[in-house]
């Protein structure tokens, strides 16, 4: 286990005017996950108590959050001891965790009590809930008082919960009463009517708090039912008064119940250290994912050159605009999608736009690229000479050993960014020679038939046939290429499983597992990318034998207009 030393202060300690206050340091993650949960738990207590809960929504986002807090409490009370495995803080003891886990459910019941109270549910229903509610502030009281946690509360706390206890135990009584005049039992009424005010009186006394949960409206209610109740008795029913500890129990409604942790708070969130590895096998995954650059770098520049080259003799003939040309007259239907997308795209002005950007972003990557050599430079140098200074005392990881990976991205992009250079010359360059068919195709339909003079037509014969058909294989093999391009890209087999599986069984060789990976991965592609670079060239012959007869068939050379559709075209 890591040996990061976490420190946790003792959440009920405020300290004192001779020391600090209590805390505890472990090296453990246990002891970390269980102070982590602990504050979770409390930080959950806090945003139920600042719901409005006269509203249906606080009231049920207070109740859910009190049951998780119990859950967690009731957790970290079973397995606080075998994580920490040292004596905790006081706050993290069993017991204290158990006080807190039943206060929490206490308080969690008493929220379904009031929601009752405020639904107006039945008298039987609200008399079993608040029943449940005295047992569950009984069982409080009854932890808080241990010798071994009775110190930690503030002198408040205990009177408060035993006010409640009280409180609840006189609602359930009051309202079972209500139940008893339905029944017509008046003398069983008038007995619970007479303890529940003992105990109304009780809550106010042990708390000090007259108006607790709202205890004096309570004892005015039962004073009135108790006057109904004995005035209805003396003048009409003459029943006995039994006494308190004859009254036949109520029954209770348990609701609420501790909420058992889960795996995971949000599951659907990412995890914020799914990625972590060791520094091998993240040195290994590195490796590979240079590799699997290099060749999905390979294959996409053969066929981007294929394409490129395909293009280059397709326009040299003026193809396939020269098959679509049959009138002599207007704008073939190839220029018209060319002339589309080049609008779509944002014209002339958007290619201007992105050529002036070209030597910031040059320069921007430039100055990330040497201030990140520098870094590993100094690094580089900085532990060469604390090595050279301490001899054997000095025990970190080479610095090549740990920089390789970032040093070999270095070189990689250096030479990316000298190549980019040379690329954006032959872009300004292409831009300069084919400006003027660009505004031509941004200019749509309209300034493409003034740029194309009119010339002889035709529709040829039987090699124009079978030119169109090559025209649309060279659509369906530019078509797969976007696929096969796709497909490169978005492959990424999951490297890190099999690295960290041959470490566990000691057979962790990153050039042989890479290999192997990259042959599994993207072998079929690599055989799709040879295919279809043999199509083309299968494709660019015939093409080249048919197009001598197929400008036989036409009567000759376009001429100027053959030109013009030649020029743009190839821009």
């Amino acid at each position: 286990e890591v040996q990061i030393p976490f420190k946790w202060k003792d959440a009920f300690d405020k300290g004192s005017i001779f020391g600090g206050r209590i805390s505890l340091t472990v090296s453990s993650i246990g002891y970390e996950k269980v102070c982590v949960l602990f504050n979770i738990a409390a930080l959950s207590t806090q945003i139920a108590e600042t719901q409005n809960l006269d509203s249906e929504e606080g009231l049920q986002k207070a109740n859910k959050k009190l049951q998780s807090a119990a859950g967690i409490f009731t957790a970290l009370k079973d397995r606080v001891v075998g994580l920490i495995e040292q004596e905790p803080t006081p706050d993290l003891e069993p017991e204290c965790l158990g006080v807190l886990s039943s206060l929490c459910l206490a308080q969690a019941q008493e929220l379904v009590v009031q929601k009752a109270l405020k639904d107006s549910m039945k008298d039987n229903i609200v008399a079993k809930l608040a029943g449940h509610a005295d047992d569950l502030f009984a069982e409080v009281m009854k932890v808080m008082q241990k010798e071994s946690v009775r110190t930690l509360w503030d002198k408040d706390w205990l009177s408060v919960v035993s006010g409640k206890q009280a409180l609840y135990n006189g609602l359930s009584q009051f309202h079972q009463s209500k139940v008893c005049n339905a029944a017509k039992n008046i003398g069983e009424e008038i007995s619970r009517l007479q303890y529940c005010l003992e105990l109304f009186q009780a809550c106010q006394t042990r708390s000090g708090m007259a108006g607790l949960g709202g205890c004096s409206d309570w004892v005015k209610r039962a004073n009135r039912a108790l006057t109904d109740a004995k005035k209805d008795n003396d003048f009409i029913y003459h029943e006995r008064i039994p006494d308190v500890k004859q009254l036949t129990a109520i029954g209770r409604a348990a609701v609420v119940k501790p909420t058992v942790l889960p795996d995971k708070f949000l599951p659907n969130d990412k995890e914020l250290f799914a990625a972590l590895m060791p520094v091998h096998i993240h040195q290994a995954v590195a490796a590979y994912e240079v590799r699997k650059q290099e060749m999905v770098g390979k294959e996409l520049n053969r066929m981007k050159e294929g394409t490129n080259m395909l293009n280059e003799i397709l326009n040299s003939m003026n193809l396939p605009a020269a098959l679509e040309d049959t009138t002599g007259g207007g704008v073939p239907a190839s220029l018209k999608e060319k002339s589309a997308a080049v609008i779509e795209a944002g014209g002339v002005d958007e290619l201007e736009r992105l050529v002036r950007e070209l030597p910031d972003l040059l320069q921007r990557n430039t100055d990330l690229l040497t201030e990140a050599e520098r870094m590993l430079r100094e690094e580089a140098e900085s532990d060469s000479t604390l090595r050279a200074q301490h001899g054997a005392r000095w025990s970190r990881t080479p610095s090549d050993k740990l920089t390789g990976t970032f040093s070999a991205n270095a070189t990689k992009y250096r030479t990316i960014i000298n190549n980019a250079t040379q690329a954006d010359a032959v872009v300004k360059e292409k831009l300069s020679t084919h400006m003027q068919g660009m505004k031509a195709l941004a200019g749509g339909e309209s300034v493409l038939a003034q740029q194309l003079p009119s010339g002889a037509g035709g529709s040829g014969g039987s090699s124009t046939s079978r030119l169109k058909a090559l025209m649309e294989e060279v659509e369906t093999l530019k078509a797969e290429r976007a696929v096969i391009e796709s497909e490169l890209k978005g492959t990424n087999p999951d490297m890190k499983t099999v690295f960290l599986q041959a470490a566990a069984n000691g057979a962790l060789n990153e050039p042989v597992l890479s290999v192997q990976s990259l042959g599994r991965s993207f072998g079929p592609l690599q055989q799709q990318v040879g295919e279809s670079v043999t199509r083309q060239e299968k494709i660019i012959a015939e093409v080249q034998d048919l197009y001598q007869p197929f400008i036989q068939e036409r009567g000759g050379e376009g001429g100027a207009r053959e030109n013009a559709l030649k020029s743009i075209a190839s821009a």
